[in-house]
């Protein structure tokens, strides 16, 4: 049985992760409109993602014998005046996540819930990843998107993404 806090904290990560597909959903469909197929595929894998992100907090909540508590899911709120805008809050969002789960790994090291601890690993490596790859969408797009040979390159390669489910086992 996990202490309530940490069941309190992972639901919230759960809901977190939701708004997050959510957020990159939103992303993508602003990036269709703009007939950017390939950042709009890359956000819309993103939001793949992170909906399995999300289904395997609920697993391990279930797998520990605890409640899984939906939340609202609010609607991404966000304008975008330029093509850059949803990178760099893409960047942002990771470094909120990375914030939370950190939060929650803590507490469970204060308590030592080794178990909770554990599961937390895999997503604080993939948070360094998440990061890593918004910063260097941002850093790419700095580079080559001033020129719209560029962003059509750019484009062309964020459309080779293709999305690989997680590799968590729990």
């Amino acid at each position: 049985m996990l202490n309530q806090e940490i069941v309190k904290l992972l639901n919230e990560q759960l809901n977190k992760e939701l708004y997050s597909a959510y957020l990159y959903l939103d992303m993508a469909n602003y990036y269709a409109d703009q007939n950017l197929s390939g950042f709009e595929n890359w956000f819309y894998v993103q939001a793949q993602e992170e909906r399995d992100h999300a289904m395997l907090f609920r697993q391990y909540l279930l797998n520990n014998g605890e409640s899984v508590v939906l939340t609202e899911v609010a609607a991404p709120n966000e304008k975008y005046n330029n093509f850059k805008d949803p990178l760099v809050k893409a960047l942002e969002h990771e470094k909120y996540v990375t914030a939370s789960i950190n939060n929650i790994y803590e507490a469970a090291m204060k308590i030592k819930d080794f178990r909770t601890m554990q599961f937390l690993d895999w997503f604080i490596s993939e948070q360094g990843e998440e990061e890593k790859n918004a910063d260097d969408n941002i850093k790419k797009y700095d580079l080559f998107a001033g020129d719209p040979k560029g962003l059509y390159m750019l484009d062309n390669e964020m459309k080779a993404r293709v999305y690989t489910a997680p590799s968590l086992v729990l």
